[in-house]
């Protein structure tokens, strides 16, 4: 599960036949986890955040250098307008793939038992594109989080709960292990994102166009939250090396 995720956070070139089918591949390996979960498990929120908790860290998390080749050299401000853009056009995809999958089998017996591993299944792959987006434009404004591959996915995915960008000067903020308030935390966010996914269960293809909307407008809100902390810790986002960020005065 951890790859699949990784694979449709990571890969902004997936044409709409492969997230499609990565997707319902996902669905069917969540459907036969979430029947050992347990219905109480699933409600509270505690099945979805123990399996994002152990997903985040294969999603990739790239430096500021990696970023500027991929996006054409763009650096500072432009660059991180252009990486919020291609993350809102990933969550916007998987809305629509998640809409288009409900729509062939709308009111089938399979879509019955499949739906809500089918709304694991998105919220999954859209929370892990927004921690990667919040990960990396953490480098683009060189507000680095430093330590192991664990850490940093525990940073960012407390950083996703809590819709804000991290000081990495308050050490609270950066363990290896989520603590009670950031796991509370991450089961009303993964909760919320789930009930967002709802709306993809719509007849025919108009669960299709409201996912897709409703993910690209959250991941757009939730990326401008967190380039507002990250000025405030840094300034603008920095230029070309060698250039420096602004602090604020």
């Amino acid at each position: 599960m951890g790859e699949l995720v990784g694979r449709l956070a990571a890969d902004e070139e997936l044409d709409r036949e492969t997230r499609g089918r990565l997707l319902a591949r996902l669905t069917r390996l969540l459907a036969a986890s979430a029947r050992t979960a347990g219905t109480r498990g699933i409600a509270r929120g505690r099945w979805l955040a123990d399996l994002f908790t152990a997903i985040v860290p294969h999603v990739p998390i790239r430096d500021r250098a990696t970023l500027t080749a991929h996006h054409h050299g763009l650096t500072g401000e432009d660059l991180a307008d252009n990486m919020v853009k291609v993350a809102a056009r990933a969550t916007t995809a998987v809305g629509a793939a998640g809409g288009a999958l409900a729509a062939v089998e709308f009111a089938a017996p399979p879509l019955l038992l499949s739906a809500p591993a089918q709304l694991a299944a998105e919220t999954l792959v859209v929370a892990a594109i927004e921690v990667k987006m919040i990960g990396e434009l953490h480098e683009v404004y060189d507000v680095r989080v430093q330590g192991s591959g664990t850490l940093r996915a525990a940073a960012f995915t407390t950083a996703w709960a809590r819709q804000r960008g991290l000081n990495p000067l308050e050490g609270g903020s950066l363990t290896g292990a989520l603590g009670a308030a950031s796991k509370a935390a991450l089961r009303k966010r993964l909760l919320r994102t789930l009930g967002r996914s709802l709306t993809t269960m719509g007849p025919f293809l108009t669960g299709a166009a409201a996912g897709a909307a409703l993910n690209r407008t959250a991941t757009r809100k939730l990326a401008a939250s967190v380039r507002d902390d990250l000025r405030k810790l840094g300034g603008p986002a920095p230029g070309l090396p060698g250039e420096h960020p602004r602090l604020p005065s």
